[in-house]
């Protein structure tokens, strides 16, 4: 019987919050595809957990995953964890619980602590509609883009900042949005505890004055209903471009990324569009086809 991929999620900051189910699979599987072993290594040592573990990580990613698939056709049962919270989200992880996957494998998630949603219920904001929009780019230009392109979206935004780039992301957000109340969530459940709530401008004059350490996630709200306005449709075919962008040779990740800077969309829609035409016309040869039905 072949082996089964577990997805565990693992505490954000405070140990104690590891579930039951959790310490059990992670005792129970051969395997800990550890998103670093030094870090993965202090949970297990305080559950008295000795499941030999390997690394998972960008760099590992490409030799690792075969031991992995190796240890699965074995009928190994394998743990996946990150370093905090859950596995997959803007981690390797995801790419490996798709290969595995569409390898036949079983996989199985144990849910547990998520950064995102604990910021998000910390915020204050609402949460009945929020989107998750991973790391905002290094480049100013592009992180402008970004927060024009979400300027109108009554929803709540989520987003992971680095403490280096908490300022710059924050100036950015006072830029493109105004007066637009945000929570900044800085090592959430760890000793050091932050949830500051205010404006992006307030915000900014908080932590400007020093320097900023820990984790963060950026709670940005949606925009007021009296202030959303019809947002033009994109003069070029969104479909069309994706196919374009792909056929000129760029992978399905950077056409999205392309796509939605040059028609000024949220990446999150354009990627929908991307998958949507995936299922229409199918893996292989998929955006000739398209190219030649239109």
């Amino acid at each position: 019987m072949a082996g089964v991929l577990y997805i565990v999620a693992t505490p954000i900051g405070n140990l104690e919050d590891i579930t039951l189910r959790a310490l059990r699979i992670l005792k129970e599987v051969d395997l800990i595809a550890a998103e670093d072993t030094r870090v993965t290594r202090k949970l297990l040592n305080r559950y008295e957990i000795y499941t030999p573990m390997i690394s998972y990580h960008v760099r590992s990613k490409l030799t690792q995953t075969e031991k992995i698939v190796a240890a699965l056709e074995e009928g190994k049962n394998v743990a996946l964890v990150s370093d905090a919270g859950t596995p997959g989200i803007s981690d390797p992880g995801e790419e490996l619980v798709k290969l595995v996957i569409d390898a036949g494998f079983k996989v199985e998630a144990i849910p547990g602590p998520s950064a995102i949603i604990t910021a998000l219920v910390l915020s204050g904001l609402p949460t009945s509609r929020f989107a998750f929009d991973g790391w905002p780019s290094r480049e100013a230009g592009e992180r402008r883009k970004f927060f024009r392109s979400i300027k109108f979206d009554r929803r709540t935004t989520c987003l992971y900042v680095a403490p280096t780039r908490l300022i710059e992301t924050l100036e950015s957000v006072s830029d493109e949005l105004g007066d637009r109340q945000v929570a900044v969530v800085r090592e959430a459940t760890k000793m050091f505890e932050e949830v500051f709530r205010g404006t992006a401008a307030e915000a900014i004059e908080h932590f400007g004055k020093g320097e900023v350490k820990g984790e963060i996630v950026l709670v940005i709200a949606g925009c007021p209903p009296d202030q959303v306005k019809e947002v033009e449709q994109p003069k070029v075919d969104l479909d069309a471009r994706l196919v374009e962008l792909i056929r000129s040779g760029l992978s399905d990740r950077d056409a999205v990324r392309r796509c939605a800077q040059e028609l000024g969309l949220p990446r999150r829609e354009v990627y929908a569009a991307a998958l949507r035409l995936r299922r229409e016309i199918g893996s292989e040869g998929r955006y000739s086809q398209k190219q030649r039905s239109d």
